[in-house]
């Protein structure tokens, strides 16, 4: 489900949950149901949320009686899903990434617009999978780098570590996390950035547009569409993460963005 509890009066208001059903009240279009301004998308149930869902429920799901309650499984949120403008918006990456700030979703927002597609991830399930991914590895655009210091991958030969200082150098970094020497050596290749002179390493962690690329790129070289295309979580997620490590997180990303993108 997109939210796990009840949104609005007298309901459980978990931050997220709240996060998406003000981003769907301002997503949905109808001729019967018209906010006056937008709700800021704060995750804080307040009374102009409140308002909002009941003008919603007495317009367009034409309760007599409104409760200004949004349920999981409820006749509002059906409605809500069926009358949200579908795609990529602020709104609703800002609900998706729900644990991230908006300052940072802001930067990511046009960037990931340009260039989504440059990848073949042109559909909504494949975009949603995709989000899923990144927002889970990556906190919501929090981090862009391993909070480790990587000294665990020194020597790592299957990662091409094969100098002193190569674990800490090559850590993770990006919003799918780059590793290791071999795999620093092959994006620098491909992108044309030059990685591998001693200290731009941190340019994949330091430079939204890199660290999106990155993912990207790892996205295409592991053929992650196929699996998306199948709606196959635990095969997107065991080739990102080598396991199933976070995989309940994933799915509640996923959800949330099938909610904003799926029919």
């Amino acid at each position: 489900m997109c939210i796990k509890s009840s949104v609005g009066l007298r309901g459980t208001n978990s931050k997220t949950d709240v996060k998406v059903i003000q981003a769907a009240l301002n997503l949905y279009t109808s001729d019967s149901f018209l906010l006056e301004s937008k709700l800021t998308i704060d995750g804080q149930i307040g009374q102009k949320t409140i308002q909002a869902i009941t003008l919603f429920q007495k317009s367009s799901v034409q309760i007599s009686k409104p409760d200004g309650k949004v349920d999981p499984k409820g006749k509002t949120l059906k409605t809500l899903k069926q009358g949200v403008t579908k795609g990529l918006s602020e709104d609703a990456l800002t609900a998706i990434m729900a644990h991230g700030k908006s300052s940072t979703i802001n930067k990511y927002f046009p960037l990931l617009q340009n260039n989504l597609s440059r990848y073949q991830i042109n559909s909504p399930l494949r975009t949603a999978h995709f989000l899923a991914q990144v927002g889970h590895e990556s906190l919501s655009f929090r981090y862009t780098e391993e909070l480790a210091s990587g000294a665990n991958y020194e020597g790592n030969l299957a990662l091409g570590n094969t100098q002193s200082g190569d674990g800490v150098r090559f850590k993770g970094r990006g919003l799918i996390q780059l590793t290791g020497r071999s795999n620093y050596s092959e994006y620098a290749e491909y992108s044309r950035i030059d990685l591998m002179k001693k200290g731009n390493e941190v340019l994949v962690a330091l430079t939204p547009a890199y660290a999106l690329d990155v993912s990207l790129w790892f996205w295409n070289k592991r053929r992650l569409n196929i699996k998306a295309d199948k709606d196959d979580l635990r095969g997107v997620t065991y080739r990102v993460n080598g396991g199933y490590t976070g995989l309940q997180d994933r799915r509640d990303y996923l959800d949330r963005a099938k909610f904003f993108f799926m029919p």
